[in-house]
């Protein structure tokens, strides 16, 4: 089929490059003219675990193909996929601007019937929303369906998602159109669920708000495992074997980040507030989980004192391993923190640089080098859980820093692994933090 997909982020490249692989012919639009040039010789804007090879190939294979042009991309494609950005608005709802763009633009240059998916996560009503858009401003003569079709793909393993998802989910009012996009994903070989528009809208905004519940829920436990003297990867483990738990997202750390669960959290408590129905539970866990970030911070005064002037080491700046996002990601959070108490900061990171480069300027150091990082520093803190750091052997920390102190947000290393090395190590929930097993003194 021919296939067409609006918006060249994270979602969108990642369908197109998919959709391609597949045997479909694919164009990727955006307005940005320099990501589509960067696009067109192959190379990926964005870090995504196997996607640049995707790209490539297809590109090679003519399979894909990237324009600014509306109507080279709109005029003969068999199905459309909104996939442009909803960033957060100062009131944390979602901002509909590109989506109404998208709309209006699609209604301008299409030229036979067509089926729009929307990916983009937006709020319950959006795709109707759209089909009104439409309908309002395509040609008479021309039938256009609106489906809800929200995407549930993890950056750093979003192309194994899209593959290898546990659902697809359609919303649509015609039983026709469901049926289409069923058998357009029918040889992804993955459990579809076919539901209405409302729906569909609502399943992608539940899950994120659910799973970022999850993570905050456990970091509230790793912070009374902490001050009981109780291990929080035990306690997990232990939560975990019940199946109705389950053990994804029962790892404690410094919080989530990215362009999903704060922007998607954040809005769904506006859209409850809008209909005068208080989401008190996710609005707990957003506080969790901003309070936890400043916690490597909060650690490192309780263990040195005054960080004014102390040299120290952030190692990792991305919001998660396997990627370059940064976006509300916890290493903007502590290099805030650590500037405003006066510390010297050089930051580690492979691959995420240039993007924290953008956003806090040179007010710290970088480096891609883990070891000069280290270089004489009194303090370490683990804000990523890169390969590179976990598998860092621990006597660098030794050789490398003038005092061996490392404050560990995402319990890379094992305290069996570390209880070998003259070490002050402090991680998250875990026997160590110099507050534990006072509780009855």
């Amino acid at each position: 089929m021919k296939v067409t997909v609006a918006g060249a982020g994270y979602v969108g490249l990642v369908t197109s490059a998919c959709l391609a692989e597949i045997g479909h012919q694919v164009t990727c639009i955006d307005i940005q003219k320099e990501k589509i040039d960067l696009l067109q010789s192959g190379r990926s804007p964005i870090h995504e675990p196997g996607l640049e090879p995707l790209l490539e190939k297809n590109l090679r294979n003519e399979q894909l193909h990237f324009t600014t042009n509306p109507h080279r991309a709109y005029s003969d494609a068999d199905i459309i996929f909104i996939a442009v950005g909803t960033p957060e608005t100062r009131d944390g709802s979602a901002d509909l601007k590109y989506i109404h763009v998208v709309a209006h633009t699609i209604a301008h240059y299409i030229e036979q019937d067509v089926i729009v998916c929307t990916k983009s996560t937006v709020p319950v009503g959006t795709n109707e929303l759209i089909q009104q858009i439409i309908d309002s401003r395509k040609p008479p003569n021309l039938q256009v369906e609106v489906v809800a079709n929200p995407e549930f793909l993890r950056e750093g393993a979003a192309i194994l998602d899209f593959f290898h998802g546990d659902r697809i989910v359609i919303g649509t009012r015609h039983p026709e159109a469901a049926a289409f996009m069923e058998q357009f994903y029918l040889q992804l070989n993955i459990p579809i669920m076919k539901t209405d528009i409302r729906n569909a809208e609502m399943i992608k905004y539940a899950a994120n708000a659910f799973l970022a519940t999850k993570i905050s829920f456990i970091n509230e436990v790793a912070n009374i495992c902490e001050h009981v003297g109780a291990n929080i990867e035990e306690v997990a483990y232990g939560i975990g074997q019940d199946k109705r738990i389950g053990h994804h997202f029962l790892k404690a750390g410094i919080g989530y980040g990215g362009s999903c669960f704060p922007k998607d959290t954040k809005a769904l408590v506006q859209f409850g507030g809008n209909l005068k129905q208080r989401y008190e539970l996710l609005e707990a866990a957003i506080n969790v989980n901003k309070r936890q970030q400043s916690l490597p911070v909060k650690k490192a005064k309780e263990t040195v004192g005054s960080l004014h002037g102390k040299k120290i080491a952030l190692l990792g700046l991305a919001f998660k391993a396997d990627t370059d996002d940064v976006r509300e990601s916890a290493a903007l959070t502590i290099v805030k923190e650590l500037l405003e108490e006066g510390a010297d900061v050089t930051a580690y990171d492979p691959i995420a640089i240039p993007n924290t480069r953008r956003i806090v300027g040179n007010a710290i150091g970088y480096t891609e080098d883990i070891r000069q990082a280290l270089q004489d520093t009194d303090l370490a803190i683990i804000a990523t859980d890169w390969d590179q750091i976990k598998h860092l052997p621990l006597e660098v920390y030794l050789t490398k820093m003038k005092n061996p102190i490392v404050i560990d947000g995402r319990n890379c290393y094992s305290l069996q692994s570390i209880g070998q090395y003259p070490i002050t190590y402090l991680s998250v929930g875990r026997p160590g933090h110099p507050n534990a097993n006072n509780m009855f003194e």
